[in-house]
């Protein structure tokens, strides 16, 4: 893996670190192509049960690497590049934490919020500028604040190319949690090795199900749900889950 993307494992964790803290993680196309290289490597290691995405230094990512410009279209840079990456990231069957040190902000921020779960040190913000410098939210950015948002909210914050400060994030339910900026890097890791100890099959397919659902009518979630917790129903995390429970002690899961 090349130096600009970081990937670590520890445990069940693989850690994926954009590395170029000189320009505030800003994508260029070596990282885009190196972030999914990574997440590749994560979704096909049957040992790695949890992913967090993360920013060496003091952001998880400016956004686009403006002074380095590009050498074809913006157009297909967002459809050849990065939609690879937003959607190896809703796809991957494990869930995904992005830990949010500093700014997140344009195409650094729509990954962001692609994450399944995302926390934030408190001294962190979230940043949509693209008004301030006549372009428009990109990367996926408009479904994803719309959805989580509604329209009015992500209309205004988008518009208004103002910080969003860490609290801020979790009251609009962009972040689930804002810890110490010291504390994040332990924070994060526990949160994960919390995840380690789900059931995988269940955690994927629960993943799977709600992206499907906040984009989807009810009928037609509810039959996907039957058909999946079809498939699960005596598996042997399953039966093992339902032993330990009855036996009161913790399940060992094993992704079967």
């Amino acid at each position: 893996m090349s130096e600009i993307v970081i990937y670590s494992q520890e445990g069940a964790t693989a850690t994926i670190t954009l590395n170029r803290p000189d320009s505030l993680n800003a994508f260029n196309t070596q990282l885009r192509a190196g972030l999914l290289e990574a997440l590749c490597r994560a979704e096909v290691d049957d040992s790695v049960r949890v992913v967090i995405l993360t920013g060496e230094g003091r952001s998880f990512s400016a956004g686009a690497d403006l002074k380095g410009g590009i050498d074809y279209s913006v157009s297909e840079m967002l459809l050849r590049e990065y939609r690879p990456v937003q959607e190896k990231i809703a796809a991957l069957p494990k869930p995904v934490i992005a830990a949010v040190p500093g700014s997140a902000a344009g195409i650094g921020l729509s990954i962001a919020l692609q994450c399944d779960l995302l926390i934030m040190a408190d001294t962190a913000f979230m940043l949509s500028p693209f008004t301030t410098i006549s372009l428009i939210p990109d990367g996926g950015l408009n479904w994803l604040l719309v959805r989580q948002l509604g329209y009015r909210r992500a209309f205004q914050l988008s518009v208004e190319s103002e910080r969003i400060p860490a609290d801020r994030c979790v009251e609009l339910g962009l972040a689930n949690k804002a810890v110490p900026a010291d504390d994040l890097r332990e924070a994060t890791s526990q949160w994960a090795k919390a995840l380690e100890r789900r059931a995988p099959l269940s955690v994927a397919g629960t993943k799977k199900l709600m992206r499907y659902a906040s984009e989807n009518d009810w009928d037609s979630s509810f039959e996907l749900e039957a058909e999946l917790q079809g498939q699960l129903f005596g598996s042997e995390d399953n039966d093992e889950g339902v032993a330990a429970f009855l036996e009161k002690r913790q399940p060992t899961f094993r992704g079967k």
